[in-house]
């Protein structure tokens, strides 16, 4: 937890306070540091985190599977997939989440391929 920017805001807002006889402005103080610790008045830009690369490899755990799952579970699973991250389902969106959402999509089409493939299907 940061906490410097709360200290030095509270420091400031008890001197200025004491200095005004505004006992309020600590408060304040405190409130600007914390401001400051989320990176308000950084210069990093406070959105969401991009999307990471997918690290997975195997096409189940893509699907939130395991190997010894039936061929019903994972079509279940495909589709409950899919009805997660359908791109139509957020077209009307911010571009990151129609990018992070295709994403998304892909993996689980070619995972379900990848197994359909495997197992003869």
């Amino acid at each position: 937890m940061n906490w410097k920017g709360k200290v030095v805001g509270a420091a400031i807002g008890l001197l200025l306070g004491a200095s005004l006889r505004r006992p309020f402005l600590m408060i304040i103080g405190v409130a600007l540091g914390h401001l400051y610790d989320m990176g308000v008045f950084g210069s990093k830009p406070a959105g969401p985190k991009p999307p990471s690369p997918p690290a997975e490899t195997d096409p189940y755990a893509a699907l939130g599977i395991t190997s010894s799952a039936s061929d019903e579970e994972v079509d279940q699973a495909y589709r409950r997939r899919m009805s997660e991250y359908h791109p139509d389902r957020v077209a009307n969106s911010a571009k990151e989440i129609r990018d992070l959402a295709e994403l998304r999509a892909r993996e689980a089409n070619g995972a379900y391929e990848t197994i359909k493939r495997q197992r003869g299907r």
